[in-house]
């Protein structure tokens, strides 16, 4: 849904630049005067200025961490809420949101402003100038010269931009490149962002293509004066980007100032609302905040109370597989469930049972018959492994405790990493940070955690597993307690993904606590204090 144009329909005239009202106005063109090179020279950013370079936040940035720091709080640029329902798939795709604009108008201080006043945690921070072209020899020698024309709209893959936008929408992960513009190319290294609850993708461009366009919720155009905007562009191109102010001043009139009136201006047009004189219109960032609050309304879906009511008293799955309760298994649980038992021995047969817990998991992987022989040069038909690998997946910071028993069982196995938190004021699982090796889509993935009650932080991980491209008949999920009520949500979403566990509880209780239960195994394994009404599965860790 595309946001309500600005208020007033009629044409006006461009008041003075010292007149214009704080507020979003009608779509209009605005005729820029046609300003001479000679008139430039007090443009020019003054000598031996302290000014420090001007930082830009996008998520892409690999020398920056995801995150916008303000003065209040701190705001993820990067992860996922929880972005699908009970089956697994996607409810709502994300709210986009277009910003457009000449070079140097402040597009990414306003998309700054409006993270930090929307007030919601997830957002991704997309810029246009991470998608320029491969430049080719020839053109590497062009842009040396300030000969190549980055203003046009040939010099955008606007294939990769729009794949991108989709998966993004899809809460899919996206691999982004990062651009240099000091080189003119692309470095080696690729970001990898995910989705989130709202997209802001900013770019000069941003309203020049046609399939684009249908991908943006909303749409802005930030109209910042043609003088201000050469300031602007003087000062980052020298201070950031190592150019001379010849250099900079002939590409403005050679490509920049041109481009603008040609291809960027006219798409001003297609804006639902307009921002002059860019951040300092709050009165306009403000309107827009309100309507994307109002957007976002629309697609809030608690995660845990549709996995409450879905699935339940039907017949445990066959992708489960619970380890056979020996005398032994049970004497382990009573000894780690008996809320009087030291913390010694809760590590100690907890260790015990992840071991054999592990070493049962191991079964299910895939075996193809070998031959071999022994020191008496005999023939042995045995049994070897028929994957590639094996990645061990811990979801922190309780799963992270399985690690050694698969580490003293699986030589060489891989390890990787996700932190996933429950949101205190939603209840929700969110992802916050995760480490997987790169080509783990070949592997054979055993996922950790040490209890699964509601199986919400269970799903998001597997869904996390499944954006890296591993086959969703290649994950084990792990744990040492499930309830009923997660072993049905895990195994619905995602019907082929193994589930192995030492026990399973019928119950939860309304803090979605498992019951009888364990309590929360990650403070009694670390020691630390309880944290009030968390469950079982979503602790709040430590990221110090």
């Amino acid at each position: 849904m595309a946001a309500p144009p600005a208020s007033a329909d009629a044409p006006r005239s461009p008041p003075a630049a010292g007149d214009r009202p704080a507020r979003p106005v009608a779509k209009s063109e605005i005729t820029c005067e046609d300003r001479s090179a000679e008139a430039l020279d007090r443009l020019l950013p003054p000598v031996g200025t302290g000014r420090a370079p001007r930082k830009r936040t996008t998520s892409q940035c690999k020398s920056e961490p995801p995150l916008l720091r303000t003065s209040k709080r701190t705001i993820y640029t990067a992860g996922r809420p929880p972005w699908y329902n009970e089956h697994g798939a996607q409810s709502k795709e994300a709210f986009a949101i277009g910003l457009g604009g000449g070079s140097a108008s402040g597009k990414t201080t306003v998309a700054r402003m409006i993270i930090e006043a929307l007030d919601v945690p997830w957002v991704v921070l997309l810029s246009m100038d991470s998608f320029y072209k491969v430049l080719t020899q020839q053109q590497q020698e062009q842009a040396a010269l300030n000969n190549y024309n980055f203003d046009h709209p040939d010099a955008f893959d606007f294939d990769l931009i729009v794949a991108t936008l989709q998966k993004l929408k899809q809460g899919k992960s996206v691999k982004v490149p990062v651009y240099d513009f000091t080189t003119h190319s692309r470095k080696k290294d690729w970001k990898t962002l995910y989705g989130a609850n709202v997209i802001i993708f900013e770019g000069i461009m941003a309203f020049a293509d046609k399939t684009l366009l249908e991908l943006l919720d909303m749409k802005i155009f930030v109209d910042t004066d043609s003088d201000i905007r050469l300031v602007r562009r003087l000062r980052r191109d020298i201070s950031e980007r190592g150019r001379d102010i010849a250099g900079v001043i002939k590409q403005y009139n050679k490509f920049v100032k041109p481009a603008f009136e040609q291809y960027i201006q006219p798409t001003m047009r297609l804006a639902d609302i307009v921002v002059p004189r860019g951040s300092g219109n709050t009165v306009a960032i403000d309107l827009i905040v309100q309507h994307v609050h109002s957007q976002l309304e629309e697609r809030e879906l608690s995660v845990r109370a549709a996995l409450a009511s879905a699935h339940q008293c039907h017949p445990l799955p066959r992708t489960l597989s619970v380890l056979k309760s020996t005398p032994q298994v049970r004497g382990m649980h009573t000894i780690i469930r008996d809320k009087e038992t030291s913390r010694d021995e809760f590590i100690f047969y907890s260790k015990r049972l992840m071991r054999l817990l592990i070493e049962h998991a191991l079964s299910f992987l895939p075996f193809q018959d070998c031959v071999v022989q022994t020191p008496q040069e005999q023939d042995y038909a045995g049994k070897c492994y028929a994957g590639k690998q094996i990645t061990g997946v811990s979801i922190l910071r309780a799963g992270e405790t399985m690690e050694p028993a698969l580490r003293a069982v699986c030589k060489d196995v891989r390890i990787g990493t996700i932190l996933i938190q429950t949101n205190q004021l939603t209840g929700e699982p969110e992802l916050h940070y995760l480490r997987l090796p790169k080509d783990i889509s070949d592997d054979h993935v055993i996922l950790m955690d040490c209890t699964v009650s509601t199986g919400a932080a269970a799903m998001m991980a597997v869904r996390v597993l499944l954006d890296h491209d591993v086959p969703e008949d290649k994950i084990f999920l792990l744990s040492l307690l499930m309830a009923e009520m997660g072993v049905h949500s895990v195994a619905y979403a995602f019907p082929r993904v193994r589930i192995i566990t030492t026990a399973v509880d019928k119950r939860v209780n309304d803090l979605f606590r498992i019951i009888p239960g364990i309590g929360n195994f990650g403070d009694r394994y670390f020691g630390t204090d309880a944290v009030p009404d968390g469950s079982d599965e979503e602790e709040v860790a430590s990221t110090t």
